[in-house]
């Protein structure tokens, strides 16, 4: 075995990163044998099904035997370390041991919503050169059944690097083409143990695309030891986990906080961990504290998104629920308003919770800014991401490229040295990583985000860069604006005035898509994330008639 060298090597103008260089593990072991030898009965998942007051719990033995189960399916049909799997299932126990069973053999997972559509699906298994599909006939969500098998067979037809697709029956058994496996017969035949495969530190784990300002998706990759070691820090540290604790995260692990905030981190740690499979309003808007109550969740990590289409029902609905059992409450996506921070922290939180209003990225792989960790006591201000987690050194850059060294100012938000759990690539594209994330600030990070630097040296993420006005030498990002707009009663959210926004499933506003109606570009890229791509035509029509107005004024 090759001798562990240094912790790190890098040179961010080339995007050359790599940490833990001849060290070798399996994230797989980490997450759950280190866990099973200690304390096998443990629950590690609660399966927040749909229907409320359906949970079930899986322990640390139970994952293993499953995770195992699965990987030797896996090995059976040929899937092997380095190839790449496509996981497009409903967040559920099997999609976690999805995720672990290819970690467990070296295959290179890549997680698609299960909502996108197939030919969302079908351009990630082309770019990522799939062998294999796990799925399910269908999926429910918010009392909806999603016909996720049916979206395989059409994404299909043009992925001939397709060789297996591996199929959860939720409801009655089938077969189909000959490449078609119903997980649980073949699972069920395979042994429940697994030799995990020796890996080195900076072998690939998953590719997990999100949408470029091209609108050509970026497959980001992430590795092995960087990032697993980002993920444990993170989540133990932010929200202050301790042994014992119910973590809840309510993303889905289409996105990269279920791969870092539902999976990675929280297993890393030996947490119980929640899996949450409906929505916030399913079936009334008080699904979120009632199962805080029922489940006894000490750590709730949701969207600002949720937030605000919460606080618009009557303060009943949180209130009718006991919420004594959270200790922390935490904030993730895009930047919170101040309206649905102090609902989320007066109301739900009861003024007692911190609330740590957390900025990260897909390619950051963990989070990089926020409230805490920090010394007893010290302040947490609302809608300030606030502090540089451990080994982040924020920058921040004027327009001539030049960096603001003093507080009181706003700039190109970026990071002057790496950290372990930073993406190392784009699949497939290593020079538009470069150009993406280290040619605009050499020998920096780009994040792509302004920051405003407070007179106490406190950080609050300001908006997309692309995304700035200038007025009076003042720029003034998106989420400065919209803020101050939301403050409004009659606003519910802000982006531009139209029937309907331009959003994907998490609630994302994807404002490129505005930005190219609005001068007139007809190419709009990729519009397959989006909830609703039908809203774009509806866009379309509404611009075309305001500057058919204009013309006629």
């Amino acid at each position: 075995m090759e001798p562990f060298h240094r912790v790190r090597d890098c040179e961010l103008s080339s995007g050359k990163i790599s940490w833990f260089q001849g060290g070798k593990l399996n994230v797989s072991v980490n997450c759950l044998d280190v866990h099973v030898e200690k304390h096998p009965d443990r629950v590690a998942l609660i399966w927040e099904k749909d229907e409320p007051g359906t949970e079930e719990k899986v322990t640390y033995r139970e994952l293993l035997e499953t995770t195992c189960r699965l990987a030797n399916t896996l090995k059976s049909h040929g899937i092997k370390k380095g190839d790449t799997v496509a996981i497009y299932m409903p967040v559920s126990p099997l999609a976690v041991a999805a995720l672990l069973a290819c970690a467990r053999i070296g295959a290179v997972h890549t997680v698609v919503f299960a909502g996108f559509s197939s030919e969302a699906l079908a351009g990630r298994i082309q770019d990522a050169k799939c062998k294999a599909v796990i799925t399910c006939n269908e999926g429910v969500r918010g009392g909806r059944l999603i016909p996720l098998k049916a979206t395989v067979d059409a994404a299909l037809k043009s992925c001939p690097t397709v060789r297996h697709v591996f199929v959860k029956l939720l409801w009655e058994l089938f077969s189909s083409n000959s490449y078609l496996w119903c997980v649980f017969q073949v699972m069920c035949r395979q042994s429940a143990v697994c030799a995990a495969e020796p890996l080195d530190s900076e072998d690939l784990l998953f590719l997990l695309y999100t949408s470029g300002s091209t609108g050509k998706p970026k497959g980001i990759v992430h590795t092995q030891a960087g990032y697993l070691l980002y993920t444990s820090l993170t989540h133990q540290y932010v929200f202050d986990y301790r042994d014992g604790d119910v973590f809840g995260c309510v993303a889905d692990i289409g996105w990269i906080t279920g791969h870092s905030y539902v999976v990675y981190g929280p297993l890393c740690n030996g947490a119980t961990t929640v899996l949450f499979e409906s929505t916030p309003v399913y079936p009334n808007p008080g699904r979120y504290w009632e199962m805080v109550e029922r489940l006894r969740i000490n750590q709730f990590y949701g969207a600002p998104t949720a937030l605000r289409l919460l606080l618009k029902y009557d303060e009943q609905w949180v209130k009718k629920y006991d919420r004594s059992s959270l200790q922390t409450l935490g904030s993730v996506g895009e930047p919170i308003n101040h309206e649905a921070w102090h609902w989320f922290h007066s109301v739900v939180g009861e003024g007692r919770c911190p609330l740590v209003d957390t900025w990260w990225q897909t390619e950051t792989g963990g989070i990089c800014i926020a409230p805490r960790p920090a010394e007893e006591g010290a302040p947490i201000y609302p809608t300030m991401a606030m502090r540089p987690f451990f080994g982040i050194q924020v920058a921040l850059m004027g327009e001539k490229g030049e960096r603001l060294n003093a507080n009181s100012v706003s700039g190109a938000l970026c990071i002057s040295q790496p950290w372990p759990g930073m993406a190392r690539s784009i699949y497939g594209d290593h020079q538009r990583f470069v150009n993406t994330y280290f040619k605009p600030y050499p020998g920096c990070y780009f994040t792509g985000d302004g920051a405003y630097r407070s007179e106490d040296g406190y950080y609050q993420i300001t908006g997309r860069m692309d995304d700035v006005i200038n007025v009076s030498g003042h720029r003034l990002g998106t989420a400065e604006i919209e803020d101050a707009l939301d403050e409004h009663p009659a606003v519910p959210e802000t982006a531009v005035v139209v029937k309907r926004l331009p959003k994907t499933r998490s609630g994302k506003i994807m404002r490129r898509i505005l930005r190219k109606v609005a001068t007139g570009t007809r190419d709009l890229g990729d519009v397959s994330t989006l909830d609703d791509p039908t809203v774009v035509k509806e866009i379309i029509k509404a611009h075309e008639q305001y500057m058919k107005q204009q013309g006629e004024k």
